[in-house]
């Protein structure tokens, strides 16, 4: 069904661009195969208005004429439906041809390439390779998840979404019901920003945490989605990148090697452990609780009471 109405909606288009005077809807049916097999004239009049809807709102100008004897007919200007030419500096050719070949996995690749194949006709020359200047290092986007597409898609269309979620400290998903605002990467891993329904507020999904298939919802969103999403700036908070405090730790030795990046000092204490000095923020007792028997709070009493309480509730299921 879909492939038809694509079919369909580009048959109409060619001939609304292709014609020199306004054609009837006569005209029309007559010569796109779909019409003529419409089952009558209400069938063939609901599905044209349609379909010139569905052209009006891909961007395509459809100016409808009026003629001497009242009858009305359809066609799209090509000077009204060409886009100005596209004028690039070097240093803009590449910087979007590198952005387009960033786009390595998932459904973006193909529209990445398309894009770079246009990039090259409007001023990036064929020889030039955005990576040669800088060496063997090529930036790539992972997208391993296979929540990310239909989120993706879900973030472009403003669809509500439900999917599967398990926290840290959880030991079983529970369902999120999710309007969904952006996607980003940060530090190799993709998080989802939006509006938790059940919980009245903005939340902060790390993908790889989803489990079973995104399942879209029909429905308006019934919050309003913020001009800038701060996806990274709120992460960042969560696992103590903003912090003002410091914290006191014993990490089993060669366990733990991400606090070991963030330690401000390592002391060894012997008996298989260390003694580490780490930024102390907001959501380090989340981040601490996965390390399991590994990590044990010396200071402050108040992270350790936190990561405590979170173990209790995940032994309790």
């Amino acid at each position: 069904m879909a492939i038809a109405k694509a079919e369909r909606l580009m048959n109409l288009a060619l001939c609304l661009l292709g014609t020199r005077r306004p054609l009837s809807k006569r005209e029309l049916r007559e010569s796109i195969e779909a019409y003529l097999e419409a089952g009558s004239d209400d069938s063939f009049s609901r599905m044209f208005e349609r379909d010139k809807d569905d052209l009006r709102e891909l961007g395509l100008v459809i100016e409808t004429v009026e003629n001497l004897d009242g009858d009305v007919g359809y066609l799209a200007r090509r000077d009204s439906n060409r886009l100005p030419a596209i004028t690039l500096d070097a240093e803009e050719a590449a910087a979007l041809g590198l952005a387009a070949k960033v786009w390595q996995q998932a459904r973006l690749a193909g529209a990445a390439s398309g894009a770079l194949q246009k990039l090259r006709a409007a001023g990036l020359p064929e020889d030039v390779d955005p990576y040669e200047a800088h060496g063997a290092l090529e930036p790539r986007i992972p997208v391993h998840e296979a929540a990310f597409e239909p989120l993706m898609l879900a973030c472009r269309d403003r669809r509500p979404v439900v999917f599967d979620y398990r926290k840290a400290t959880a030991a079983r998903p529970e369902p999120r019901h999710v309007e969904p605002w952006a996607l980003e990467c940060w530090r190799g891993h993709w998080y989802l920003a939006g509006w938790d329904r059940d919980r009245g507020a903005e939340r902060v999904f790390r993908l790889s945490r989803i489990t079973g298939k995104v399942r879209s919802r029909s429905g308006r969103f019934t919050a309003e989605v913020p001009d800038v999403v701060t996806v990274r700036e709120t992460v960042a908070s969560w696992a103590g990148e903003t912090a003002d405090r410091s914290a006191l730790i014993r990490l089993r030795t060669d366990a733990g090697y991400p606090l070991r990046a963030k330690a401000t000092s390592v002391r060894e204490l012997g008996d298989g452990w260390d003694e580490l000095e780490i930024p102390y923020g907001h959501g380090l007792d989340a981040w601490l609780v996965e390390f399991g028997p590994d990590v044990v709070v010396l200071e402050p009493a108040e992270l350790r009471a936190d990561v405590v309480d979170r173990l209790r509730a995940v032994a309790k299921g």
